[in-house]
C-alpha cells in the first residue's frame, strides 16, 4: 500500500469514528472497507484508461489501414514504385501525349530505382490485358546508384484494363527485381523472357513472341565484358547496345539485348551474371540480390 492510499484511508477512519473512544475492531473494519473502496476505484479508473487507450490505438490503426483518398492511386511495389490510373484524360493532355483517340484511360508505372525489372513486368501486363503501350522512358536516377529509373504510360479504352495492367506489374515487380544485384562499387542487373511482347518491343526493340534478354553491368566497364562474355558463350543475336554517351540517360553503365534461341539466350545471360558478379567481387565489394530470390 503505497503513502497516498493509506492517506486517503486514514481520511476515511476520522470521519468514521469517535475518537474519543476508539473500538479497534471498528477501526480494522473501517481501514479493511476503505482499502477495498479505494481499489476498486483505482480499478475502474485504470480499465477505462485502458479503453480509451484502446479505442485511441484502434483509430490510429484505421487510419494507417484506409485506403488512399487519391483516386488515381493503384499501389506500390519495390525500387520506390507507384503504380497509378487515370480514367479520363484531360483532351489537352491527351493531344499533347499522342495517345489514340479511342484510347481515354492510362495506366501509369514510375519508379526511381530498377528499370529494367518494371519494363519486364509491364510486358507481362500487357499480355494479360487489352492495353497498349503507349510510351517507356529512362530518366537518369541516382538513387538506383549509377542505373535509370522508368516511366511507362500503358493505355486502354476501358479504365478497368488499365487498372488490371498496373495491378499486375506492381505484383510481377517483386519476381523481376530478382536478378539486380547491387553493392556501392556498382550493380548488374539480368532479365529474360521465352517471349517478348509489346513493352520489351518498345523499349529495346524486341522482336514480339521471341525469346529475350536484357544485361546490364554498372560501372560501364563491367557492362561491357559482361557484354562480350555473352555473346561468345551461345548463338544469339545482339538487338540493341547502350553506353554511358550513347543510348543510355548518360548513366554509368552498358546495357545490351539479346535474341535467339530460348536455351542460348537464357545460358548467355547466366553467363553474364557470373563474371559480373565477379568482377564487382574482386573489387572488393559483395553485390546482393535485392530481393534474394533470383528467378533466372
Amino acid at each position: 500500500m503505497n503513502n497516498d492510499l493509506i492517506e486517503k484511508v486514514l481520511e476515511e477512519v476520522r470521519k468514521n469514528i469517535d475518537l474519543k473512544n476508539i473500538d479497534m475492531k471498528k477501526v480494522d473494519k473501517i481501514i479493511q472497507s476503505s482499502s477495498e473502496n479505494l481499489k476498486e476505484s483505482k480499478e475502474v479508473q485504470e480499465n477505462n484508461d485502458t479503453e480509451k487507450g484502446n479505442k485511441r490505438e484502434k483509430k490510429e490503426a484505421d487510419v494507417m489501414s484506409a485506403p488512399s483518398p487519391i483516386t488515381e492511386f493503384v499501389g506500390t511495389a519495390i525500387g520506390d514504385t507507384v503504380g497509378l490510373v487515370i480514367a479520363n484524360v484531360d483532351s489537352l493532355l491527351h493531344e499533347k501525349m499522342g495517345l489514340d483517340k479511342k484510347y481515354r484511360s492510362i495506366g501509369i508505372i514510375s519508379d526511381r530505382t530498377g528499370a529494367g525489372p518494371q519494363i519486364m513486368a509491364a510486358d507481362e501486363a500487357v499480355k494479360a490485358t487489352n492495353t497498349e503501350v503507349v510510351s517507356i522512358e529512362l530518366p537518369r536516377d541516382t538513387k538506383g546508384g549509377a542505373g535509370h529509373g522508368a516511366l511507362i504510360i500503358l493505355a486502354a479504352e476501358d479504365v478497368s484494363d488499365a487498372r488490371r495492367a498496373v495491378e499486375v506489374a506492381l505484383k510481377d515487380t517483386e519476381r523481376t527485381m530478382g536478378d539486380v544485384y547491387g553493392c556501392d562499387a556498382g550493380h548488374v542487373e539480368l532479365h529474360y523472357t521465352a517471349r517478348a511482347s509489346l513493352a520489351l518491343n518498345k523499349a529495346f526493340g524486341a522482336p514480339i513472341g521471341k525469346a529475350f534478354g536484357i544485361i546490364v553491368g554498372a560501372p560501364a566497364g563491367v557492362g561491357v565484358v559482361m557484354a562480350d562474355t555473352a555473346l561468345k558463350t551461345a548463338n544469339v543475336d545482339l538487338v540493341s547496345y547502350a553506353s554511358p554517351a550513347g543510348g543510355t540517360s548518360y548513366s554509368n553503365e552498358v546495357i545490351i539485348t539479346i535474341t535467339g534461341d530460348s536455351g542460348a539466350v537464357r545460358q548467355s545471360v547466366i553467363a553474364a551474371r557470373e563474371v559480373g558478379l565477379s568482377i564487382l567481387k574482386s573489387m572488393g565489394q559483395n553485390p546482393v540480390s535485392t530481393t534474394g530470390k533470383p528467378y533466372i
